[in-house]
């Protein structure tokens, strides 16, 4: 009973978290708008916040490493809170970014910690499905926390959905400070040299380049999804914050779906995973004639997003622990790292089709980036003996 405290503590922290990584997709027009910057430009606020990310979360995970992990989290959502009230109240499009990344600092090093946390509290069969529920954060940032600070934009000022966005960071630094237990143990003390450990592991290092292509592939469309909801589908800046929130609950349910299905035979689940969501993304793009038709392609889209998630987290903390049992942790920071390596270059690539194609062709190289991870994925499934004995039985 009480890993269920400890997990609903930080699906709260994910939650605020998760609605300030995605909080910019919604108020890209407003903000491209306020600052008079192209939507290219607006669309910074989503891929620099994902190279914070990126950078943040191994660095600082290793700084961090010999800490106190509760006293870690705190830090973590105090710097959260700074960030986005400096977002809030920019003045100029440069300093937004600066919140932006300040924001993204945070987030590494919770998510690094936070899945081994998750782990740690629930039985090794129930490990996928306690790293699904403290992604549940997330997911359910998409059904409620991006929406509605969508909407509180679109009838206030998009620096008041920040404000919102910091003070559920302070309801998440509360809850972290009376529901995270104060006797968890302290994580190994790690150096910068445990990432050349990680990284020159050739079965780690091909499992970051699959959650970065295939993590990327999702946000060449996602990051301009509601320019396309807009601008291709033609739905009202209303009627979009409600399309939102359904696409929100989709990716609700495909993340707990993720969770129970990787709790075992996790790379071949991923693969289905991968191969549907690519299907999906290509399909989209021969639909953009019919609106109705193109949102449940986008809601299917939604289902798959978030689902392989839990099984790529899981695969490389359990593919750390069997190779590199002494460089877990930095194992988890970096593939949090390769989750938000893919978010910049698939919001950087979508940014130079949008500005060089358009809107509707992003679906097409998402799903060819989606489809290289799936390819990845299977040379992997048949040439493990491992994994084809698996597939067999």
């Amino acid at each position: 009973m009480k890993s269920i405290w400890i997990l609903l503590a930080l699906a709260i922290s994910a939650f605020a978290i998760g609605s300030t990584e995605f909080i910019s997709i919604g108020l890209l027009p407003l903000i491209k708008q306020e600052f008079n910057v192209s939507l290219y430009s607006a669309g910074l606020t989503v891929s620099l916040y994902a190279l914070g990310v990126t950078i943040g979360a191994p660095i600082l995970t290793a700084i961090t490493s010999g800490m106190q992990r509760k006293k870690v989290l705190i830090l973590v959502m105090c710097t959260f809170i700074i960030g986005n009230f400096i977002a809030a109240f920019s003045t100029t499009f440069n300093l937004l970014l600066i919140g932006r990344i300040v924001s993204a600092f945070a987030h590494g090093v919770f998510m690094s910690i936070a899945a081994l946390i998750a782990t740690d509290v629930v039985k090794p069969n129930k490990r996928a499905s306690a790293i699904a529920i403290m992604f549940s954060g997330l997911t359910i940032a998409t059904i409620t926390g991006v929406p509605l600070g969508t909407w509180i934009g679109e009838i206030t000022s998009w620096r008041i959905s920040f404000v919102f966005i910091a003070c559920i960071g302070i309801i998440g630094l509360i809850t972290n400070m009376i529901l995270i237990p104060e006797n968890l143990s302290k994580s190994n003390k790690i150096t910068l040299k445990d990432m050349k450990t990680v990284l020159t592991n050739p079965r780690m290092l091909l499992i970051f380049i699959i959650t970065a292509i295939g993590y990327s592939g999702t946000f060449v469309m996602y990051t301009y999804l509601s320019p396309i909801l807009q601008q291709v589908l033609h739905f009202s800046p209303s009627t979009i914050v409600i399309l939102l929130v359904f696409y929100g609950i989709f990716v609700a349910i495909g993340n707990v779906i993720g969770g129970k299905t990787s709790n075992n035979n996790t790379l071949y689940s991923l693969f289905i995973m991968f191969m549907i969501l690519s299907f999906l993304l290509l399909l989209l793009y021969f639909v953009m004639n019919s609106s109705y038709i193109s949102l449940f392609v986008i809601f299917s889209i939604g289902l798959f997003m978030f689902m392989n998630v839990p099984g790529l987290q899981l695969f490389a903390v359990q593919t750390a622990e069997k190779y590199i049992s002494n460089a877990t942790l930095m194992a988890s920071a970096l593939n949090i790292s390769s989750f938000n390596i893919g978010i910049f270059a698939g919001s950087y690539i979508g940014g130079m089709v949008v500005q060089y194609y358009s809107l509707g062709v992003t679906t097409i190289y998402a799903s060819v980036m989606v489809m290289i991870a799936t390819f990845i994925i299977a040379i992997w499934l048949f040439t493990d003996k491992h994994y084809v004995h698996s597939i067999k039985e």
